[in-house]
């Protein structure tokens, strides 16, 4: 298994400058990581220097997903023109935890509808019972969406092994599953993929790659 073709290797911290950024996606590209998830603000940066070799990602309504649905629609299509392939979208869970489930399917469903991208919706698993993970991945479906994704990163807890099973049994092979937020090693990563997921969004993708290697 090549474990590149599982990574969205990603850099959102805010701290990073553009310097970093340009060095952080260079490396990515080199390596042949399969996307590189970035911020929107660095997206045409990313976009230049990856080229046609590496899929750029962008983060949307992050890490909070509480912009309203306008916002996020326009911030995913500006993204998309400067060059994103795929948008990492984190679902208002504020929106979802009140039972507004039309309205966080509509959010879904315009970004992908907007944007024509691949688009993963983040569902910040930590703040989810099993019931509302396995509602959102419903939702998610029905808004036309790529992937689920676990988590920003940002959160108190990340991607475990259990949601990761959980959300690809749930999906019944109509989504796919992106684990992301706490992924620093191989073997965690690889323990994911064994899993379900599909995708893995990590910051630590240089080290991951480096243990594949045996080094």
């Amino acid at each position: 298994m090549d474990v590149r073709s599982f990574i969205d290797n990603s850099i959102l911290k805010p701290d990073r400058s553009e310097k970093e950024v340009a060095e952080f996606v260079k490396k990515s590209r080199d390596i042949g990581f399969y996307a590189v998830c970035v911020n929107p603000c660095h997206v045409r940066l990313a976009r230049e220097i990856a080229g046609d070799e590496m899929v750029v990602c962008s983060v949307v309504g992050f890490p909070l997903g509480l912009s309203t649905k306008e916002v996020k629609v326009h911030e995913a299509v500006r993204a998309v023109e400067e060059g994103a392939k795929e948008i990492d979208m984190v679902m208002n869970i504020s929106a979802f935890k009140s039972g507004r489930f039309g309205y966080v399917e509509e959010e879904i469903k315009s970004v992908v509808r907007e944007t024509g991208a691949v688009v993963k919706v983040i569902i910040e698993t930590c703040y989810l019972t099993d019931e509302e993970k396995k509602r959102a991945v419903e939702i998610c479906v029905e808004a036309g969406a790529h992937f689920v994704k676990t988590s920003t990163g940002f959160g108190p807890k990340g991607a475990t092994l259990e949601d990761v099973k959980l959300l690809k049994e749930a999906g019944k092979g109509r989504i796919k599953v992106k684990a992301a937020g706490g992924i620093r090693d191989l073997k965690t990563a690889l323990a994911m993929i064994e899993a379900g997921a599909d995708r893995i969004g990590t910051s630590s993708g240089f080290d991951i790659y480096r243990e594949s290697l045996g080094g």
